[in-house]
């Protein structure tokens, strides 16, 4: 009874997995179809169309790798089922960082430094 819930918690997380890249896919497309048809050049709309399309994966990637945990939960803990889901966390892990590079356009240990770059530039306009 136990595993057949789980199984079905983690299929169910399988399927939102699934559901928000898509939504993601769908809603940051509509996103950047509007920003075309609103601003002047492709280059001002694309690269927030990248980002928000990556938001979307991350998190589906996030719910998969729940999903995963959940599903090895549910089967028989052997040796074998746990190295193929450390195998599968790492993977996915390692996709989550580099999307996460790619959105924020350096690796998390500079993200402060570039935010304060960005409030610094920003607080200099404003003086202006």
């Amino acid at each position: 009874m136990l595993n057949e819930t789980l199984h079905a918690i983690a299929t169910g997380a399988e399927i939102a997995a699934v559901a928000v890249i898509l939504i993601g896919a769908v809603s940051s497309t509509w996103i950047f179809l509007r920003d075309v048809r609103s601003r002047a050049a492709w280059s001002e709309a694309f690269h927030p169309y990248r980002a928000n399309l990556g938001r979307g994966i991350l998190l589906g990637l996030e719910l998969l790798v729940a999903a995963d945990i959940i599903g090895t939960v549910a089967v028989k803990p052997t040796i074998e089922n746990l190295t193929v889901l450390g195998l599968i966390v790492l993977i996915r892990t390692f996709l989550s960082f580099a999307l996460q590079v790619e959105i924020d356009g350096c690796p998390p240990w500079w993200r402060h430094i570039v935010e304060a770059e960005a409030h610094r530039g920003s607080a200099g306009a404003e003086r202006l």
